[in-house]
């Protein structure tokens, strides 16, 4: 089909032409005006620039030269930036910088070139002060300033891209030094003798520490089309992180890591950025962790990150891969209108095998060597609404299919069907051998227990024993409930299975190593039928700490009450189950003529009236037998006077005792998991009788703190 002709009048078309050739001789005097007048131009701006940097920042700038080097090239000799009362943060002796002309016309400085030689940037790091500072002034600014409300998308959007922009497509730097100096104590040294990007290929070299070692950053990058493939490496070793040693106390060293992004655009009104990172050979060791080095030999994440309006999250898309294990995460934080935490965790059917060999190195030393068949698939679920924290939902379930142990590890997880010998540990020592057998007079068959013993525990410790494998996500969950309203640990979810697994087969570090180590264990030993459940309350039974030096019902017995464990009555099983969670302190519960204290009945009357209505003792309005509780005599002459004031905790330091969350003057292993072992033997040596005697506030507050714990329980 032909388009009709269309014939515009000549007048026109010349108008046009004379229009158009005005414009372009208009274009070209302005030009050449703001050509002749961009050294005065480009002086204002850094007039204006240096005037900001003092203004805001509180930073002293200094050029001693710059001027126009082509036509979008800007060419400094000597710069210095020195915060207000401060070491001096940098210098540059020659840098030149070009930038592109088209995006310049829209707004956007986008780099062309970049060229430095000789620089250094020196961070000093001097008690709670540093050369940062103004940082920190200038977001305490903003954040004053700005009412409106923030759309984190858009803050990922412009950070992203003001990031690339700077990316350049040229660049050559030589001689840069970066230093950092904490408190005279840490000193680092990074000179990268040279550093190119040639069509978007990254090359560089950098010295550590005088030649300590040699890092490369080497890679692609493609800042328009918002890609880059990037690897770090050392020449000939690990690449190996002293610093992190000297302040936390932790190694950290790998072969490579590999970090590349391949799209970062919206989708809706999220912002998505997409890419992978992967490590090679990755070692880490500190005592919080781990007793020993952790090694993961091959780990890489695809991930796919949304940032939205108001939140921040790992999308379910992201897979982790371990070897030839993967698992397919699921992580949020929502900021506003009230904080919400999100965590899913999928793995799909796949080989246990490969799943147990996928775990790192040195993370199961007593499982290592265990071999299995058959397949499992896992899922977790948890969601925290800080508004509601009542409603926290939480569910983890590992499902096997045909799974059976083929060969055993370094660890016979059978080993306590039969007599076997246990050592308990007291602050990593260990204390003494008890067989666990007939051979010992104070071993006691289950079916020798009182029952009223055997009630008062389960009740206390652990009511659906019978009936679980291994967890109780309901008592998990309330644990998570408790302890972010409290804002401190001050409850745990563990089930009778998983604290005979931890005195048993594990070490007491408190590590996430043994941790994790406890929870697989128990969910071998439970979803195999490794143990009955009467020959796991068995041991249980008889190894159990009931007081100092004191371990298992025939010996608490005994020792407490003269008695074998079939004659104790309903009040002394109540209190002997008691005390199972601080044994320590068991002998301050009696008043000097060996009765025990009036704050103990409430917790009495607690748990006899939940005994009572599940039928395992009678009905008793005068406090199920707390009256007839009575410490043996010959050990009543021990009972300090009744009026002692005891701070009780000082004798509980190797329980989980509550450990604020958020103590400044901990690192953040020790908020974490609480003090290391070497301060409980710091307390446990600063402890004597003298000390425990005194009458002071704070002993007596603590003591009406227990009274009214036990009270709160009893209604």
């Amino acid at each position: 089909m032909r388009l009709p002709k269309i014939n515009i009048p000549k007048k026109y078309i010349k108008a046009g032409a004379w229009v158009l050739g005005v414009f372009l001789v208009l274009i070209a005097i302005l030009g050449s005006v703001a050509y002749s007048k961009r050294e005065a131009l480009l002086k204002k701006m850094i007039a204006k620039a240096i005037q900001k940097a003092d203004t805001d920042y509180g930073l002293a700038i200094k050029i001693e030269t710059a001027g126009f080097k082509g036509l979008s090239t800007v060419h400094m000799k000597n710069i210095s930036v020195v915060p207000k009362d401060r070491d001096t943060l940098s210098t540059v002796a020659d840098l030149t910088i070009g930038v592109k002309l088209f995006p310049l016309l829209f707004g956007d400085v986008k780099l062309a070139e970049v060229a430095l030689n000789t620089g250094k940037v020196n961070i000093v790091l001097k008690d709670s002060l540093t050369n940062l500072d103004f940082i920190l002034k200038r977001k305490k600014k903003d954040k004053k300033d700005n009412k409106a409300k923030i759309d984190l998308s858009e803050i990922a959007h412009d950070i992203l891209n003001q990031v690339l922009n700077k990316i350049p497509d040229d660049m050559e730097m030589k001689n840069l030094v970066f230093t950092l100096n904490d408190n005279d104590t840490a000193k680092l040294s990074f000179l990268t003798t040279t550093a190119t990007i040639d069509g978007g290929d990254l090359k560089s070299t950098i010295l550590v520490n005088n030649n300590e070692a040699t890092w490369h950053i080497d890679g692609k990058l493609k800042p328009g089309k918002k890609q880059m493939d990037v690897l770090f490496f050392a020449d000939g070793k690990k690449v190996e992180l002293p610093y992190l040693e000297n302040k936390l106390h932790a190694k950290l060293s790998f072969d490579t890591v590999r970090t590349e992004m391949r799209s970062a655009e919206y989708s809706g009104d999220n912002f998505k950025i997409s890419g992978s990172w992967s490590v090679k050979n990755l070692l880490i060791n500190h005592a919080k962790i781990a007793s020993n080095d952790i090694i993961v030999k091959d780990a890489k994440i695809d991930a796919d990150m949304l940032i939205g309006p108001d939140f921040v999250a790992l999308d379910s898309t992201s897979t982790v891969f371990l070897k030839d294990a993967a698992i397919h995460p699921y992580l949020k934080y929502t900021l506003s209108p009230d904080k919400i935490y999100e965590v899913k965790l999928h793995a799909d059917e796949q080989d246990a095998q490969a799943v147990l060999n996928a775990f790192p190195e040195g993370l199961f030393e007593s499982l290592d060597g265990l071999q299995v068949k058959g397949k499992i698939k896992y899922d977790l679920n948890f969601y925290l609404d800080s508004s509601t924290p009542d409603s926290l939902k939480f569910n983890s379930t590992l499902t096997p299919y045909n799974f059976k142990i083929v060969k055993w590890g370094k660890l016979n997880l059978q080993k306590i069907n039969d007599t076997f010998v246990y050592t308990p540990y007291e602050y990593g020592k260990p204390m003494r051998d008890i067989t666990i057998g007939p051979s010992n007079p104070n071993y006691t068959p289950l079916s020798e227990i009182s029952s009223n013993f055997k009630n008062a525990l389960l009740t206390s410790e652990d009511p659906s024993f019978y009936t679980h494998k291994g967890f109780v996500e309901e008592s998990i969950r309330k644990s998570f409930v408790i302890n972010f309203k409290e804002k401190k640990f001050v409850r745990g979810g563990s089930t009778i299975s998983m604290q005979l697994v931890k005195n048993v087969f594990l070490s007491r570090q408190k590590t996430l190593a043994r941790k994790a180590e406890e929870i697989l264990i128990v969910w071998l030993i439970e979803n195999n039928r490794l143990i009955s459940k009467q020959r796991m309350l068995e041991v249980y039974f008889n190894i159990i700490e009931m007081g100092k030096n004191i371990y298992g019902i025939g010996e608490a017995s005994r020792q407490y009450f003269g008695k074998s464990p079939s004659q104790l009555s309903i009040g002394e099983g109540i209190f002997l189950a008691n005390i199972v969670p601080r044994p320590k302190i068991a002998m301050f519960k009696f008043r000097g003529d060996g009765g025990l204290k009036d704050y103990m009945l409430p917790y009495f009357r607690y748990m006899g009236r939940i005994m009572a209505k599940r039928g395992l003792t009678p009905a008793d309005t005068s406090g199920y037998g707390f009256y007839n509780v009575r410490l043996r005599e010959g050990l009543r002459r021990y009972l300090l006077p009744d009026s002692a004031k005891v701070d009780t905790a000082a004798f509980d330091t190797d329980t989980d005792a509550p450990v604020k969350m958020q103590d400044e003057s901990k690192n953040l292993f020790d908020r974490l998991f609480g003090r290391s072992k070497k301060e409980k033997d710091t307390t446990s040596k600063q402890l004597t009788v003298q000390d425990t005697v005194k009458k002071t506030r704070k002993e007596l507050r603590r003591e009406r703190r227990e009274k009214r714990r036990l009270e709160k329980e009893a209604n």
